[in-house]
Protein backbone atom coordinates (compact mmCIF):
# COMPACT_ATOMS: atom_id res chain seq x y z
CA UNK A 1 0.00 0.00 0.00
CA UNK A 2 1.06 3.61 -0.58
CA UNK A 3 2.30 5.08 2.70
CA UNK A 4 2.14 8.72 1.59
CA UNK A 5 0.19 10.67 4.19
CA UNK A 6 -1.89 12.45 1.55
CA UNK A 7 -4.34 10.51 -0.58
CA UNK A 8 -3.85 10.83 -4.33
CA UNK A 9 -7.57 10.89 -5.12
CA UNK A 10 -8.31 14.04 -3.12
CA UNK A 11 -5.36 16.41 -3.17
CA UNK A 12 -7.39 19.59 -3.51
CA UNK A 13 -10.90 20.95 -3.27
CA UNK A 14 -11.13 21.06 -7.06
CA UNK A 15 -11.03 17.26 -6.96
CA UNK A 16 -14.51 16.22 -5.84
CA UNK A 17 -14.85 13.11 -3.71
CA UNK A 18 -15.62 10.12 -5.90
CA UNK A 19 -17.07 6.88 -4.54
CA UNK A 20 -17.47 3.93 -6.90
CA UNK A 21 -17.16 6.25 -9.86
CA UNK A 22 -19.85 8.66 -8.62
CA UNK A 23 -18.95 12.28 -7.76
CA UNK A 24 -20.18 13.27 -4.30
CA UNK A 25 -20.88 16.91 -3.54
CA UNK A 26 -20.41 16.73 0.25
CA UNK A 27 -18.01 14.94 2.56
CA UNK A 28 -20.67 14.66 5.27
CA UNK A 29 -22.87 11.55 5.03
CA UNK A 30 -26.00 11.48 7.15
CA UNK A 31 -28.14 8.73 8.65
CA UNK A 32 -31.94 8.99 8.65
CA UNK A 33 -32.98 7.23 11.87
CA UNK A 34 -34.30 8.57 15.18
CA UNK A 35 -35.32 12.06 14.06
CA UNK A 36 -38.19 13.59 16.05
CA UNK A 37 -40.26 14.19 12.89
CA UNK A 38 -40.11 13.90 9.09
CA UNK A 39 -39.84 17.68 8.89
CA UNK A 40 -36.85 17.65 11.22
CA UNK A 41 -35.19 15.00 9.06
CA UNK A 42 -35.68 16.97 5.84
CA UNK A 43 -34.49 20.21 7.43
CA UNK A 44 -31.42 18.48 8.87
CA UNK A 45 -30.47 16.99 5.51
CA UNK A 46 -30.80 20.44 3.96
CA UNK A 47 -28.76 22.08 6.73
CA UNK A 48 -26.04 19.45 6.42
CA UNK A 49 -25.82 19.91 2.67
CA UNK A 50 -25.18 16.20 2.40
CA UNK A 51 -25.20 14.31 -0.88
CA UNK A 52 -25.65 10.82 0.61
CA UNK A 53 -28.11 9.54 3.20
CA UNK A 54 -28.21 6.06 4.65
CA UNK A 55 -31.40 4.11 5.18
CA UNK A 56 -32.13 0.88 7.03
CA UNK A 57 -33.60 -1.75 4.73
CA UNK A 58 -35.28 -3.52 7.63
CA UNK A 59 -37.15 -0.45 8.80
CA UNK A 60 -38.43 0.40 5.34
CA UNK A 61 -39.48 -3.13 4.45
CA UNK A 62 -41.27 -3.71 7.74
CA UNK A 63 -44.50 -2.05 6.75
CA UNK A 64 -45.49 -1.39 3.17
CA UNK A 65 -47.29 1.89 3.67
CA UNK A 66 -44.76 3.31 6.14
CA UNK A 67 -41.84 2.24 3.99
CA UNK A 68 -43.37 3.76 0.86
CA UNK A 69 -43.99 7.06 2.64
CA UNK A 70 -40.41 7.17 3.89
CA UNK A 71 -39.07 6.39 0.43
CA UNK A 72 -41.10 9.24 -1.05
CA UNK A 73 -39.81 11.54 1.70
CA UNK A 74 -36.19 10.77 0.91
CA UNK A 75 -36.65 11.25 -2.84
CA UNK A 76 -37.54 14.87 -2.08
CA UNK A 77 -34.00 15.49 -0.84
CA UNK A 78 -32.29 14.67 -4.13
CA UNK A 79 -29.63 12.76 -2.18
CA UNK A 80 -28.10 9.48 -3.27
CA UNK A 81 -29.35 6.64 -1.06
CA UNK A 82 -26.99 4.26 0.68
CA UNK A 83 -29.09 1.39 2.09
CA UNK A 84 -27.50 -0.55 4.93
CA UNK A 85 -27.74 -4.00 6.48
CA UNK A 86 -28.07 -2.64 10.03
CA UNK A 87 -28.93 -5.29 12.60
CA UNK A 88 -27.65 -8.24 10.57
CA UNK A 89 -25.64 -10.74 12.59
CA UNK A 90 -24.76 -13.37 10.02
CA UNK A 91 -23.34 -13.50 6.52
CA UNK A 92 -26.52 -15.03 5.11
CA UNK A 93 -28.71 -12.40 6.75
CA UNK A 94 -26.54 -9.55 5.45
CA UNK A 95 -26.48 -10.89 1.90
CA UNK A 96 -30.25 -11.42 1.84
CA UNK A 97 -30.82 -7.89 3.17
CA UNK A 98 -28.48 -6.43 0.56
CA UNK A 99 -30.37 -8.23 -2.20
CA UNK A 100 -33.63 -6.81 -0.85
CA UNK A 101 -32.11 -3.33 -0.86
CA UNK A 102 -31.07 -3.64 -4.50
CA UNK A 103 -34.64 -4.45 -5.49
CA UNK A 104 -36.25 -1.93 -3.16
CA UNK A 105 -34.06 1.08 -3.92
CA UNK A 106 -32.78 0.14 -7.38
CA UNK A 107 -29.13 0.63 -6.42
CA UNK A 108 -26.01 -1.52 -6.24
CA UNK A 109 -24.70 0.55 -3.33
CA UNK A 110 -24.83 -1.13 0.07
CA UNK A 111 -23.40 -0.20 3.45
CA UNK A 112 -22.46 -3.61 4.78
CA UNK A 113 -22.84 -4.29 8.50
CA UNK A 114 -22.35 -7.68 10.12
CA UNK A 115 -22.60 -7.15 13.88
CA UNK A 116 -20.60 -9.39 16.19
CA UNK A 117 -21.34 -8.02 19.66
CA UNK A 118 -24.64 -6.79 21.07
CA UNK A 119 -23.10 -4.42 23.63
CA UNK A 120 -20.56 -2.61 21.46
CA UNK A 121 -22.12 -3.34 18.05
CA UNK A 122 -18.57 -4.09 16.93
CA UNK A 123 -18.37 -5.60 13.45
CA UNK A 124 -17.85 -9.33 13.07
CA UNK A 125 -14.87 -8.85 10.77
CA UNK A 126 -14.73 -12.51 9.73
CA UNK A 127 -18.35 -12.49 8.61
CA UNK A 128 -17.88 -9.03 7.12
CA UNK A 129 -15.09 -10.22 4.83
CA UNK A 130 -17.08 -13.28 3.71
CA UNK A 131 -20.19 -11.21 3.03
CA UNK A 132 -18.21 -8.52 1.20
CA UNK A 133 -16.56 -11.10 -1.04
CA UNK A 134 -19.92 -12.61 -2.02
CA UNK A 135 -21.68 -9.27 -2.55
CA UNK A 136 -18.83 -7.88 -4.66
CA UNK A 137 -19.03 -11.00 -6.83
CA UNK A 138 -22.74 -10.25 -7.30
CA UNK A 139 -22.02 -6.75 -8.58
CA UNK A 140 -22.65 -4.74 -5.42
CA UNK A 141 -20.68 -1.62 -4.56
CA UNK A 142 -19.87 -2.41 -0.95
CA UNK A 143 -19.23 0.14 1.80
CA UNK A 144 -18.04 -2.05 4.70
CA UNK A 145 -18.45 -0.89 8.29
CA UNK A 146 -15.25 -2.21 9.82
CA UNK A 147 -12.68 -1.72 12.57
CA UNK A 148 -9.30 0.04 12.27
CA UNK A 149 -7.47 -3.27 11.77
CA UNK A 150 -5.10 -3.04 8.80
CA UNK A 151 -5.25 -6.74 7.91
CA UNK A 152 -9.03 -6.71 7.82
CA UNK A 153 -8.87 -3.65 5.60
CA UNK A 154 -6.50 -5.43 3.23
CA UNK A 155 -8.81 -8.43 2.99
CA UNK A 156 -11.81 -6.20 2.28
CA UNK A 157 -9.92 -4.50 -0.53
CA UNK A 158 -8.91 -7.92 -1.88
CA UNK A 159 -12.59 -8.96 -1.73
CA UNK A 160 -13.45 -6.10 -4.10
CA UNK A 161 -14.33 -3.17 -1.82
CA UNK A 162 -13.20 0.22 -3.13
CA UNK A 163 -14.16 2.13 0.03
CA UNK A 164 -13.43 1.39 3.69
CA UNK A 165 -15.47 2.69 6.64
CA UNK A 166 -13.59 2.21 9.93
CA UNK A 167 -15.37 3.04 13.16
CA UNK A 168 -14.33 5.91 15.40
CA UNK A 169 -16.11 4.44 18.43
CA UNK A 170 -19.14 2.19 19.08
CA UNK A 171 -22.29 3.16 17.19
CA UNK A 172 -24.24 5.92 18.92
CA UNK A 173 -21.70 6.32 21.72
CA UNK A 174 -20.64 9.87 20.81
CA UNK A 175 -17.11 9.20 22.08
CA UNK A 176 -15.36 10.47 18.99
CA UNK A 177 -12.11 8.94 17.75
CA UNK A 178 -11.16 6.47 20.49
CA UNK A 179 -7.95 5.31 18.84
CA UNK A 180 -6.58 8.26 16.85
CA UNK A 181 -3.09 6.78 16.45
CA UNK A 182 -4.52 3.65 14.83
CA UNK A 183 -6.75 5.76 12.58
CA UNK A 184 -3.78 7.89 11.53
CA UNK A 185 -1.88 4.71 10.62
CA UNK A 186 -4.95 3.45 8.74
CA UNK A 187 -5.06 6.64 6.68
CA UNK A 188 -1.36 6.43 5.81
CA UNK A 189 -1.55 2.73 4.98
CA UNK A 190 -4.59 3.02 2.71
CA UNK A 191 -3.44 6.29 1.14
CA UNK A 192 -5.11 5.59 -2.22
CA UNK A 193 -8.42 4.29 -0.85
CA UNK A 194 -11.42 6.52 0.00
CA UNK A 195 -11.89 6.28 3.78
CA UNK A 196 -15.02 7.28 5.70
CA UNK A 197 -15.16 7.44 9.49
CA UNK A 198 -18.35 5.67 10.46
CA UNK A 199 -19.84 5.50 13.98
CA UNK A 200 -19.01 7.08 17.31
CA UNK A 201 -18.89 10.72 16.23
CA UNK A 202 -20.55 12.91 18.86
CA UNK A 203 -19.34 16.47 18.32
CA UNK A 204 -18.41 18.61 15.33
CA UNK A 205 -14.86 18.72 16.71
CA UNK A 206 -14.68 14.91 16.34
CA UNK A 207 -15.62 15.20 12.67
CA UNK A 208 -13.12 17.99 12.13
CA UNK A 209 -10.39 15.88 13.76
CA UNK A 210 -11.08 13.01 11.35
CA UNK A 211 -10.94 15.34 8.36
CA UNK A 212 -7.71 16.93 9.60
CA UNK A 213 -6.19 13.43 9.56
CA UNK A 214 -6.97 13.21 5.86
CA UNK A 215 -10.10 11.08 5.97
CA UNK A 216 -12.30 11.65 2.96
CA UNK A 217 -15.66 11.88 4.72
CA UNK A 218 -17.57 11.13 7.91
CA UNK A 219 -20.88 9.35 8.38
CA UNK A 220 -23.01 10.09 11.41
CA UNK A 221 -26.58 9.83 12.62
CA UNK A 222 -27.18 9.92 16.38
CA UNK A 223 -25.06 13.04 16.95
CA UNK A 224 -27.53 15.01 14.81
CA UNK A 225 -30.82 13.16 15.25
CA UNK A 226 -30.40 12.83 19.02
CA UNK A 227 -29.39 16.43 19.66
CA UNK A 228 -31.67 19.13 21.03
CA UNK A 229 -31.74 20.89 17.67
CA UNK A 230 -30.99 18.51 14.79
CA UNK A 231 -31.12 21.18 12.07
CA UNK A 232 -28.64 23.41 13.90
CA UNK A 233 -26.36 20.50 14.75
CA UNK A 234 -26.38 19.32 11.14
CA UNK A 235 -25.20 22.75 10.06
CA UNK A 236 -22.48 22.71 12.73
CA UNK A 237 -21.20 19.36 11.43
CA UNK A 238 -21.23 20.66 7.88
CA UNK A 239 -18.99 23.56 8.86
CA UNK A 240 -16.73 21.29 10.93
CA UNK A 241 -16.19 18.87 8.05
CA UNK A 242 -15.37 21.76 5.72
CA UNK A 243 -12.99 23.31 8.26
CA UNK A 244 -11.20 20.02 8.89
CA UNK A 245 -10.82 19.31 5.20
CA UNK A 246 -9.53 22.81 4.50
CA UNK A 247 -7.01 22.53 7.34
CA UNK A 248 -5.75 19.20 5.99
CA UNK A 249 -5.25 20.66 2.52
CA UNK A 250 -3.38 23.61 4.04
CA UNK A 251 -0.68 21.25 5.43
CA UNK A 252 -0.75 22.07 9.18
CA UNK A 253 2.49 22.52 11.12
CA UNK A 254 3.90 19.47 12.91
CA UNK A 255 3.66 19.39 16.72
CA UNK A 256 6.90 20.27 18.52
CA UNK A 257 8.26 19.40 21.94
CA UNK A 258 9.81 22.81 22.45
CA UNK A 259 8.57 26.34 21.99
CA UNK A 260 9.45 28.20 18.82
CA UNK A 261 9.14 32.01 18.88
CA UNK A 262 6.89 33.53 16.27
CA UNK A 263 9.14 36.58 16.20
CA UNK A 264 12.80 35.79 15.37
CA UNK A 265 15.38 36.87 17.95
CA UNK A 266 17.96 37.71 15.29
CA UNK A 267 18.05 41.44 14.67
CA UNK A 268 16.32 42.27 17.94
CA UNK A 269 17.69 45.63 19.24
CA UNK A 270 19.34 45.66 22.65
CA UNK A 271 21.13 48.23 24.80
CA UNK A 272 24.33 47.98 26.79
CA UNK A 273 24.52 50.11 29.91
Amino acid sequence: MNTDTRSDHSDNDDCMLTLYGKPISSRLLLGTAQYPSPKSLLNSIKSAGTGIVTVSVRRESGGKQTGQHFWELLTQTGCRLLPNTAGCRSVKEAITTAQMARELFDTTWIKLEVIGNDDTLQPDVFGLIDAAKELCSQGFDVFPYTTDDLIVGEKLIAAGCQVLMPWGAPIGSGRGLQNPKALESYRRYFADVPLVIDAGIGLPSHASQAMEMGYDAVLLNTAVAGSGNPEQMAHAFSMAVHAGRTAYLASPIEPRDMAQPSTPLAGTPFWIE
